[in-house]
């Protein structure tokens, strides 16, 4: 267990996640959801807030509860074990995040799209998380 290096992951993933972000929010698909906007709503702070929120909660989070949890996840590799971690954290911002941003369970307020869009990105974020935190601890 070395949340330092998970924390790391974390920060790779979340870059690679806010890429994808940007990508989206220019290419104007979806655009009735914005996460960043749903956290920055629920912080009432400026708009950094939510970029804030959204890199503490990937990067140092998720980052150190992949780290702890590592051991316990299925699967031989990093990859695998990221993979199913991404798919534990986008249960939880189907049940958790959403509704408190107002977006309702899984998203059904905006559009059944936000369900699979969000799946992709998470699978996205565990496979470099997992593979970034592998990598870091030598556990390839």
């Amino acid at each position: 267990m070395k949340p330092g290096k998970g924390i790391v992951a974390g920060f790779i993933a979340t870059v690679v996640l806010s890429i994808l972000m940007i990508v989206k929010t220019f290419s104007h698909w979806l655009s009735a959801f914005n996460a960043i906007e749903g956290i920055h709503r629920l912080t009432g702070g400026p708009l950094i807030t939510g970029w804030l929120g959204h890199f503490v909660i990937g990067s140092i989070l998720w980052g150190v509860l992949f780290a702890l949890l590592y051991r316990h996840l299925p699967g031989g590799r990093g990859l695998v074990r990221g993979i199913v971690f991404g798919l534990f954290a986008w249960l939880a911002m189907m049940l958790l995040f959403l509704p408190i941003a107002g977006y309702g369970f899984f998203g059904v307020a905006i559009g059944w799209p936000v369900i699979g869009f969000t799946l992709l990105m998470h699978l996205i974020y565990g496979t470099v998380l997992g593979v970034s935190y592998a990598s870091l601890t030598d556990q390839r």
